[in-house]
């Protein structure tokens, strides 16, 4: 599979499960992911959020993505590390596709506006037929 596959997925299903840890605690929540290009995976959150705090701690990341479908549906993950951007024109992008965080009171220059993305990593697919199979993973970003 070409990488062009897993950030179509990522696209069309940008709900996410997003995984890191605390210590050695894991910690799991569902995000929405902004986009995803050749470039990587994209994600904004709040600089107060819990998540933020634990990435700067250690930016290694598992993503998991889920299209619902027969038999638990289509699954992929995302593997890597984070890489915090502090580019305007991304702020003014981010403020741009998703409105409601300007509710919030959000600008381009909120140092409060965290995108982030998984530039490299690994990636696979899983369904129920792919379950007895070793994974097929592929690398990107590299």
């Amino acid at each position: 599979m070409k990488i062009e596959e897993y950030i179509e997925f990522a696209n069309k299903n940008p709900i996410s499960w997003v995984a890191s840890t605390e210590g050695d605690q894991p910690r799991v929540r569902a995000l929405g992911m902004w986009f995803a290009d050749k470039n990587g995976f994209y994600f904004q959150i709040r600089a107060d959020m819990d998540m933020y705090r634990q990435l700067q701690q250690n930016p290694k990341v598992e993503a998991s993505f889920w299209k619902p479908g027969e038999m638990f549906g289509t699954m992929m993950r995302v593997a890597g590390e984070v890489e915090f951007l502090e580019d305007p024109q991304l702020k003014i992008k981010v403020l741009e596709d998703r409105p409601f965080l300007k509710e919030f009171g959000f600008t381009p220059e909120a140092p409060e506006l965290i995108i982030f993305r998984i530039p490299q990593g690994e990636a696979y697919f899983w369904n129920i037929e792919k379950a007895f199979h070793p994974k097929e993973i592929i690398k990107f970003g590299t």
